[in-house]
């Protein structure tokens, strides 16, 4: 039987966008380089010939400016303070300092997208995300076959702090803000983590484990799916959903997701 979605006119189509992404000019974000935590996850991801990474984030705090009209949008709107690492009290009280309208203290955990050569090998890869705590991530095929899978989560935080030039909260509230915001990236530092262990397992079995690895890699469980999967890719393979994750800690703090 046929696929219900286009596939790839060839296996070379893909090998050609992953030699294009990996040029060194090819970066298009704010910074123009990858972020410090994730050089040696992306090694590995493009190390494969089965992947082939598009955009990402290790995760980021930032004071967002923006007024009511651009309330909800992010694009273009001004970055009073960035920082994918923790950050201090006084790093989002010396941008508040500088907010001229309204100011939004945000935590945006790590977000990863990665082209997939086969629908098996998005399925290896969405198993590891969600296992390792990623569990809003997902697979989406375009109507040309391309087969994207996103890394992603809901562990964020948004919270207003400044409207109309004026601090809406106490110091003592931002302090409390950041301890919990802190929380958060050392939580996604440590999924990323988990990520990175699990899929070297599968990807690089052969590599030294770090301590505490060797109950991350699950390897047997991958490599039956990945010996199911080559029979089924003769047949048509059911569109994949995304699951959405559960956390709940701290959610009167928690933004939209």
């Amino acid at each position: 039987t046929a696929p219900l979605w286009p596939r790839p006119r060839s296996m070379a189509a893909f090998s050609a966008r992953k030699q294009l992404r990996l040029r060194p000019a090819a970066d298009s974000s704010r910074k123009g380089r990858v972020d410090a935590a994730l050089p040696a996850l992306l090694a590995l991801i493009n190390g494969s010939a089965a992947y082939s990474s598009c955009s990402s984030c290790s995760g980021r705090l930032l004071l967002l400016a923006g007024t009511d009209e651009t309330e909800g949008q992010k694009q273009n709107c001004p970055w009073l303070f960035v920082t994918h690492e923790k950050c201090q009290k006084e790093d989002v009280l010396a941008g508040l300092h500088t907010a001229q309208d309204n100011a939004v203290f945000k935590f945006e955990p790590f977000i990863l997208h990665v082209e997939c050569r086969e629908v098996e090998d998005a399925r290896l890869l969405h198993s590891a995300a969600v296992n390792s705590g990623f569990r809003n991530s997902g697979i989406t095929i375009s109507r040309k076959g391309k087969i994207m899978m996103a890394v992603r989560s809901t562990h964020c935080l948004e919270v207003p702090l400044c409207h109309q030039g004026t601090v809406l909260v106490s110091d003592e509230y931002i302090e409390y803000l950041v301890q919990v915001a802190n929380r958060k990236m050392e939580e996604n530092q440590r999924r990323i983590d988990r990520f990175h262990a699990c899929l070297r397992s599968i990807l690089d079995p052969a590599a030294p484990q770090g301590p505490g690895e060797e109950d991350v890699g699950a390897t047997a469980v991958y490599t039956r799916r990945r010996r199911r999967g080559a029979a089924a890719r003769r047949q048509t393979d059911g569109e994949e959903t995304s699951q959405s994750d559960g956390e709940s800690d701290l959610a009167f703090l928690m933004g939209p997701t």
